[in-house]
């Protein structure tokens, strides 16, 4: 696993809690499916709580995540597009 997986993998996790999930649910579900994979993922296993926060943005930013402004605080949604994923 590098970085650059992180927004496909974040966007799966996303749909298997239904499109939408707490920050904190989120992440342990992520921790869950993917903790093999990140123990064995060098550096990015010490930071990977971080850059899933990159891999929101990038979501966002192709329209697969809703706005941060679009939902509430702590929550992060599926777009309606990527909700056909």
């Amino acid at each position: 696993m590098v970085k650059g997986d992180l927004p496909e993998l974040l966007g799966a996790t996303l749909v298997e809690l239904n499109g939408s999930g707490t920050i904190l649910d989120v992440c342990k579900m992520f921790w869950e499916e993917h903790e093999e994979e990140l123990r064995s993922s060098g550096d990015l296993f010490y930071t990977w709580q971080y850059d899933i926060r990159w891999a929101a943005t990038t979501l966002r930013k192709e329209g697969i995540m809703k706005d941060a402004s679009l939902s509430k605080t702590g929550v992060w949604e599926l777009s309606s597009r990527g909700s056909n994923q």
